[in-house]
């Protein structure tokens, strides 16, 4: 692995067990934010002069909309996440103004393309991004174009390809520097590591992504980090996975539940499902992930969403 990457890990126990209580200082409330956010929305005025922009360096009615479409994608609400990220792109291209492009896309357009599954969408906004740093050579912004890069193509399938341009690009982020998903990049590499038959390297990144998110507090996708750990757990031939992964599958739910994440909520409950289901439980299998799915009103067409149908279906 790159630079960055091993030095973290090497400050790390291999195999350290991650507990939530360590995680709870990461005090994720989506509903309040959410509130915070759209209180703001609805009483903020721009300044005629624009100088909020120059101040702030980005526009921050487009900020407070790129909080927005996060935190409805993690309560639910993937439809409305993918009309607000859309807007934000519209907007952001409206005040002409290169940064705030550059932000809206990477921290908006991207993710939530990724999230809800829709491929094509996730390569035109990348393609985007990465158009963005080659005209104004902004910075770290093509890094974290060349991550979204990566995930792509190992949600294509790709994983050798994807796994080696993530890599790459997450070792050359500035060591020093915060980025708000470099924890996300690495559960997507610890995942993509573990489907290729990597299982040690990918714990040991997993571990390293779940380390990061207590050092920052970086509460926000600690549920999903879990969730991905489960799963690499089952990858191994240990006898006791099984257990060990059903109790990084607990953890996540009662995260994602306390944050009120109901997406990630979703995921988890499907790859337990899942983990019934192959222990010849079915009827429990449905019982876990058929509540979870019933709360949902909309985002139907996403790929969480798919899966989960067509895992009741089989279940049923």
């Amino acid at each position: 692995m790159c630079s960055r990457l091993n030095l973290i890990s090497e400050k790390m126990p291999g195999r350290a067990e991650h507990s939530i209580r360590g995680q709870q200082r990461n005090r994720i409330q989506l509903t309040a934010a959410r509130d915070h956010v759209e209180r703001m929305l609805a009483n903020y005025l721009a300044p005629a002069s624009r100088l909020h922009i120059t101040r702030y360096q980005f526009d921050q009615r487009l900020l407070a909309n790129i909080n927005l479409a996060e935190i409805r994608w993690s309560q639910g609400y993937p439809d409305q996440a993918v009309h607000i990220a859309a807007r934000n792109i519209d907007d952001a291209e409206a005040l002409d103004h290169a940064i705030s492009l550059t932000y809206a896309l990477a921290q908006s357009a991207c993710p939530i393309a990724l999230h809800t599954g829709d491929l094509s969408a996730a390569e035109r906004f990348v393609t985007m991004l990465m158009d963005q740093h080659s005209r104004h050579a902004l910075q770290p912004w093509e890094q974290w174009g060349r991550c979204y890069k990566g995930v792509v193509l190992i949600k294509r399938r790709d994983l050798a390809a994807g796994i080696q341009v993530l890599v790459t690009a997450l070792g050359e982020l500035p060591e020093k520097a915060f980025h708000m998903r470099y924890t996300a990049f690495l559960g997507a590499l610890a995942e993509a590591l573990g489907r290729s038959g990597r299982i040690a390297e990918g714990l040991k990144t997993i571990d390293q992504a779940l380390t990061e998110s207590q050092t920052h507090e970086e509460g926000w996708c600690i549920a999903e980090l879990l969730r991905v750990k489960g799963e690499l757990l089952l990858m191994e031939t240990d006898e006791k996975a099984a257990v060990a992964a059903e109790e990084q599958f607990r953890l996540s739910l009662d995260q994602a539940r306390r944050q009120e994440a109901l997406s990630w909520e979703l995921r988890t409950a499907g790859s337990l499902a899942r983990l019934r289901q192959d222990q010849g439980r079915g009827a429990d299998a449905r019982d876990i992930l058929a509540p979870v799915y019933g709360r949902f009103t909309e985002g139907f067409r996403t790929s969480d969403l798919r899966m989960a149908k067509s895992l009741l279906d089989e279940l049923a």
